[in-house]
């Protein structure tokens, strides 16, 4: 992930060995990591049963917040491609009935949005 991409708060693509050694401790006996997400500070993990997302919180960065939201919780998503000018793709995600999405993530044009896309619908229509 480039820096200017990350000074922009876009997200790049994370290789699950990687997610796994550093937060396989959140992981459940039968959970695997399918894909996962860093931005500078923040972290966001699909696994096989549900959506991690890891927020740092505070100046240091040493207070961490760990969301987990189940995939049936989820009642709808969106995925928008990058544009020739854009420099990023972006990811929306409903949880339950709320009328504004409750989580907005913005990936840079390294990441296949289809891939996330994908990952969403088998777990959320499957």
């Amino acid at each position: 992930m480039g820096l200017f991409s990350a000074l922009l708060g876009n997200a790049g693509s994370v290789k699950p060995e990687e997610l796994q050694t550093k937060y396989g401790r959140l992981l459940t006996d039968s959970e695997t990591i399918e894909l996962g997400f860093k931005l500078i500070r923040d972290t966001f993990i699909f696994t096989n049963k549900r959506l991690i997302l890891i927020e740092k919180q505070g100046i240091t960065g040493s207070k961490v917040e760990y969301k987990s939201i189940l995939y049936k919780s989820i009642s709808r998503f969106s995925v928008e491609t990058a544009g020739t000018f854009d420099l990023e793709a972006e990811l929306k995600i409903w949880v339950s009935s709320e009328t504004h999405p409750s989580i907005v993530k913005q990936f840079n044009k390294g990441v296949d949005v289809y891939d996330v896309q994908k990952v969403l619908a088998h777990h959320v229509l499957g």
